[in-house]
C-alpha cells in the first residue's frame, strides 16, 4: 500500500500565495515514479479537491493515464469527511487504486447527524472552561492561543453559538477597515462554531479567531488544540510533539482525519480478503 497526501498549498481554493506550494505542487509525479518502480498492490491519495478541479493544470490527468497504463483500476472523487465519521465539513479529493482486484470504490458514505460539535467537545465532554491564553503543561494540550484587546472585546459581542463579525459591523471601534460595507464577503472570519452542526474545516491555524469560524460556540476564544484534534477525531490521549503552538496546530490541521482513514483503510482490507478467496 502506497498513500500519497502531498502539500495542499498550491492546490488550495484559500486565498494564500500559490509561490509557496511551487516547490511541492509537482509531488504526485515523484510519486508516480516510485509506483512504477515498486508497483504496490494498493495506492491512496487524498488531497484537497482543487488537484481535481484545477483544469489548467495536468498533474492529476498525467497521473490517472499511468495509472491507466499500468493496468489499475481506481474510484476517485470529492468526499466530504463529515460522511466517514467526522464531526466537520472537510471536502477532499480521494482516490483509491488497485492492481490485484477487479473492482474497488471509496468507502460508501454515512449520514451521521450525532456529528455536531456538541458531541464532542465542551465541559459535558471533559473540557473545562478555559480562558483565551491558557497554557496547558499537560499532554493533553487544552492550549489556547490569545487574543489582543481588541479581539477580545469582538468575540465578547459575538453572539454565542454561531454568530459572526456582523455582531459588531456597526462599532467603529470593532469593525475591520476591510470589511467596510462588505457584510457578504469573508463572513466566516472572526466567527463562532455552531454547537448542533458539524465544525468548519479544521485548517492549520484554526487555534487562531481571525482565520475562519474558529471561535469557541460560547466561551470567549478561539478553540484550543486539543479540541481541534477532536473535532479532527485524535483520541484524546494521543500525543503531539512540536516546538510550539503553531507546529502543532499544523500537525492537526494537515492530518487526514483518524476515522475517515480507518475507513479506508478497512475497506482496502476488505477488498485484500476478498481478492485472496477468489484466488
Amino acid at each position: 500500500l502506497f498513500i500519497c497526501c502531498s502539500p495542499c498549498q498550491f492546490w488550495t481554493k484559500i486565498n494564500t500565495c500559490k509561490n509557496k506550494g511551487l516547490k511541492s505542487k509537482n509531488l504526485l509525479t515523484e510519486f508516480q515514479r516510485f509506483v512504477s518502480w515498486f508497483q504496490p498492490g494498493y495506492i491512496v491519495i487524498e488531497n484537497v479537491p482543487g488537484l481535481l478541479n484545477n483544469k489548467k493544470e495536468k498533474v492529476l490527468d498525467n497521473f490517472l493515464s499511468f495509472l491507466n497504463s499500468k493496468s489499475y483500476i481506481y474510484d476517485n472523487k470529492i468526499i466530504n469527511s463529515n460522511h466517514y465519521g467526522v464531526p466537520q465539513n472537510r471536502k477532499r479529493y480521494l482516490l483509491v487504486a488497485t492492481r490485484v482486484s477487479e473492482n474497488i470504490r471509496i468507502p460508501e458514505e454515512e449520514y451521521n447527524k450525532e456529528l455536531t460539535v456538541r458531541n464532542f467537545i465542551g465541559i459535558h465532554n471533559g473540557f473545562h472552561s478555559v480562558e483565551d491564553g491558557y497554557k496547558d503543561k499537560n499532554e493533553f494540550m487544552h492550549t489556547t492561543a490569545s487574543l489582543s484587546e481588541k479581539n477580545k472585546k469582538r468575540i465578547r459581542k459575538t453572539a454565542e453559538d454561531g454568530g459572526t463579525r456582523l455582531s459588531w459591523k456597526d462599532d467603529p471601534e470593532l469593525q475591520i477597515n476591510a470589511y467596510r460595507g462588505k457584510d457578504n464577503i469573508f463572513k466566516d472570519v472572526y466567527g463562532r462554531m455552531f454547537w448542533d452542526k458539524p465544525a468548519p474545516t479544521i485548517t492549520t491555524r484554526f487555534n487562531s479567531f481571525s482565520n475562519g469560524r474558529f471561535g469557541h460556540p460560547e466561551e470567549h476564544r478561539a478553540i484550543s488544540l486539543r479540541e481541534g484534534a477532536t473535532l479532527m477525531t485524535f483520541p484524546k490521549t494521543y500525543i503531539f510533539k512540536g516546538p510550539n503552538e503553531a507546529s502543532i496546530a499544523k500537525q492537526i490541521g494537515n492530518a487526514v482525519p483518524p476515522e475517515l482513514s480507518k475507513r479506508i483503510g478497512n475497506s482496502l482490507q476488505e477488498n485484500y480478503r476478498t481478492v485472496k478467496i477468489l484466488n
